[in-house]
């Protein structure tokens, strides 16, 4: 957009002046003068900087001829403002050194001032970095990173001292129109990151082709760092230790939010005595330390059959030593990661079988959170070539129905883990003999209540409890004097194994009690979740 399409310096008004010539003359750039005048007009914000700084100096040139401009409306709509002070009474009326400053004359002092220098309030941020040449170095960055998106939220990181130099600024506006006994009407400004965005929001749209959308699930993020002024945050910690705790995930206790509270807590005379009210020009620009790029993740869900009894559902390792080489979760995995090109993943299903059991029948559903991926859009006939390729690679499991889910759809699934209700088939032997009479009556028992102790082999990792579980229903299928196959359906987390063998009496009752016999499981396999999810599909 060239500058004879953009507004001119219309929303300063006259008594903007003193403001304007102090905070030019103290280096501040031209934007950040906007933003301390809480001028709204974003168009305004994108004028090239030495066309706004020359309309300043028109300003405060015009102002002086003819005090009194009526400030003229501004189209676009209210802006986001800053909280920056809290009023307090018998604040110091001096700057930072004592003296009382006087209003310059408006010759070409500012001028001189703000040209070619750091800016003393955003330290660059609203100099350099919104510039074409870093918009295209972060488009290359998003560009080289091949994502698929269609818009996108952009997102910044500043240095937690530049809410200290803002609050410095700020006091020395304060200082200045009381002593030149002018009114002050305003303790806000237009935010750093509101205005950056107003600016940087339409370069990068027209580079990358997209729209800005706040509510996008692809992220570009600039994260900003000024080392030279690292240091300016520390008084604070003295004067509010309270405010900066050590955390976990935090490599410094000055973060953002901690010097925003601090600020917020300390008293202006404090303030002052720690730090020059308006803010000294640093000798460098910010940095850019990190572009990064982040897609929000997707879900893709489905059912699988494990027909093998040497397969757990996920990784067994023990002490950091791999006990079996592969897993349910890792043969599906690897084909999804490749397609969808994502960082990690996150596997979840209705339940799990233990590595000895078949999942037999229409599968178990399970759920796949695909974490930062690349490409995003998939086709249903996609969808299916990935299902072939999952299933061409093993013969240890087998995948249907697989499709891209909603975050809340994976509630669903979660549900059938202790609500809906599973079928098994297990091959039991007795020590002693039995004919089809002994076991006939266990066909004809319903709803059988069991009291299940946390069962000893899994005992390592679940607490001590004792789960109340109903078995449904049971059917018997004689085999020979030592073996029959018995078919249950029952509550969803019932201990099946432990039902059977009675877990040295902590399961109550069980097929040995029932049968007043020592018995055992040879096998067992999971022949139904009855989980309505995810939805089948056409084949």
């Amino acid at each position: 957009m060239s500058s004879k399409d953009l507004p001119s310096m219309s929303p300063l008004a006259g008594k903007d002046r003193a403001v304007v010539q102090l905070l030019l003359d103290a280096g501040t750039c031209p934007r950040c003068v906007l933003r301390f005048c809480s001028v709204g007009s974003q168009l305004l914000y994108r004028h090239p900087l030495q066309d706004l700084l020359k309309d300043l100096q028109e300003f405060l040139k015009n102002s002086q001829e003819k005090e009194g401009t009526e400030c003229l409306d501004v189209a676009d709509p209210p802006c986001k403002r800053l909280r920056l002070e809290h009023k307090e009474e018998g604040a110091d009326e001096l700057n930072h050194n004592g003296a009382i400053p006087q209003l310059p004359s408006a010759g070409n002092t500012a001028l001189q001032s703000s040209a070619g220098r750091v800016c003393n309030v955003c330290l660059g941020i609203l100099q350099e970095f919104c510039e074409a040449d870093f918009v295209k170095k972060v488009c290359q960055k998003v560009n080289s990173a091949d994502y698929q998106f269609t818009s996108f939220v952009f997102s910044v990181s500043l240095p937690p001292q530049l809410s200290v130099r803002e609050r410095a600024a700020w006091l020395g506006v304060k200082q200045q129109m009381r002593n030149l006994g002018l009114p002050l009407a305003k303790d806000d400004i237009v935010q750093l990151k509101e205005a950056y965005k107003w600016i940087i929001h339409p370069q990068l749209s027209e580079e990358l082709g997209v729209p800005a959308d706040g509510k996008s699930l692809f992220e570009v993020s600039v994260v900003f760092a000024h080392p030279e002024t690292d240091e300016e945050c520390h008084f604070l910690a003295t004067a509010c230790p309270d405010c900066f705790k050590p955390a976990k995930n935090k490599q410094s206790v000055f973060t953002r939010m901690a010097v925003i509270k601090a600020l917020e807590r300390i008293k202006e005379e404090d303030f002052l005595k720690h730090f020059p009210c308006p803010p000294s020009s640093p000798k460098n620009l910010c940095d850019a330390l990190e572009i990064q790029c982040n897609n929000g993740a997707v879900f893709v869900a489905g059912r699988y059959n494990k027909y093998s009894r040497n397969l757990p559902q996920t990784p067994w390792i023990i002490d950091g030593e791999r006990k079996l080489e592969s897993s349910v979760e890792e043969l599906i995995s690897e084909h999804l990661m490749a397609e969808f090109k994502a960082d990690s993943f996150n596997f979840s299903s209705s339940g799990r079988e233990d590595v000895d059991v078949r999942t037999l029948g229409n599968g178990r559903p399970f759920a796949m959170e695909l974490v930062n991926p690349r490409r995003i859009h998939f086709t249903a006939e996609e969808m299916k070539r990935l299902q072939q390729a999952i299933n061409d690679s093993s013969d240890k499991i087998q995948v249907r129905d697989l499709q891209l889910v909603t975050r809340e759809a994976i509630g669903r699934m979660k549900e059938g883990e202790e609500e809906k209700t599973k079928t098994y088939s297990a091959l039991i032997w007795t020590d002693r003999a039995i004919q089809r009479e002994d076991i006939a009556f266990l066909d004809d028992i319903k709803e059988l209540r069991l009291e299940q102790k946390t069962p000893l082999r899994v005992l390592h990792r679940r607490p001590l409890a004792v789960r109340c579980r109903l078995i449904h229903s049971m059917r018997c299928e004689f085999i020979d004097r030592h073996h029959f196959r018995l078919r249950l359906r029952t509550q969803a987390g019932t201990y099946i194994k432990e039902f059977v063998h009675g877990d040295f009496g902590r399961t109550k009752p069980n097929i040995g009690s029932l049968l007043n016999r020592t018995a055992d499981i040879l096998e067992l396999d999971v022949e139904s979740v009855d989980v309505d999810w995810p939805p089948t599909l056409a084949d």
